[in-house]
């Protein structure tokens, strides 16, 4: 949680706690106006950027592009849209907007590209809620939080065919955790569901990307 703070015409010699109190009918010579709105922190996952060669958007253009929508303290991680950002606005508000403004902004295949907004204790609950031992292993498995955007887990389980031995799957809250195990992951299903139309729904992120995005979430506040 976090506040925004704004003021006019502020001087260093009034003091600050008149300063707040100025909604509560502070009229001194200063004329201060003041808003102090609750802000809340969040991740943006973005699908479909910087994939393949298409959707190019540098990560420093994203995070102006979106401080000019109004997001605050924004800061992004890696090149395949990672973005964590305060808004006094709900997730969905949030989602609508970003996604209102990249057609406007890049060229971009908008069919493609979709955002997953997510509070942070949604995010801590995808890390917490893991299945045992998921994640423990990074030296014998490949691990990845697949994120449903517009989709729910009933619809988007079917698609998964894991191979005996090499892929196992769970189904989560809004997520669904892909193990594959490495030294056979040429065998591995995961990619056959990339044909499919639910797949438009979901956007891929590595356990570590997921772990370090919870991390900057909680010590960014």
């Amino acid at each position: 949680m976090g506040f925004l703070f704004e003021s006019q015409c502020f001087t260093t010699q009034e003091p600050l706690n008149k300063c707040l109190s100025a909604e509560a009918g502070y009229t001194g010579p200063a004329r201060i106006r003041v808003s102090w709105l609750a802000m809340s922190r969040f991740v943006a996952l973005f699908r479909g950027l910087n994939v393949g060669g298409k959707n190019k958007v540098p990560m420093a253009t994203l995070q102006r592009c979106l401080e000019g929508l109004g997001f605050a303290n924004v800061l992004t991680y890696i090149a395949s849209g990672n973005v964590i950002l305060n808004s006094d606005k709900i997730a969905d508000e949030i989602k609508s907007m970003i996604e209102g403004a990249l057609p406007t902004q890049f060229d971009l295949d908008n069919e493609i590209v979709k955002v997953l907004v997510l509070t942070d204790e949604q995010l801590r609950a995808v890390v917490e809620n893991r299945p045992p031992g998921f994640g423990g292993q990074p030296d014998m498995y490949h691990n990845d939080a697949i994120f449903l955007i517009d989709i729910d887990v009933s619809r988007a389980m079917p698609i998964f065919s894991p191979r005996e031995g090499v892929d196992s799957i769970w189904a989560g809250d809004g997520v669904i955790y892909s193990q594959r195990l490495s030294s056979q992951r040429t065998k591995s299903r995961l990619n056959k569901i990339m044909g499919t139309p639910e797949y438009r729904s979901m956007t891929i992120r590595s356990w570590n990307t997921t772990i370090k995005l919870l991390e900057m979430l909680e010590t960014n506040p």
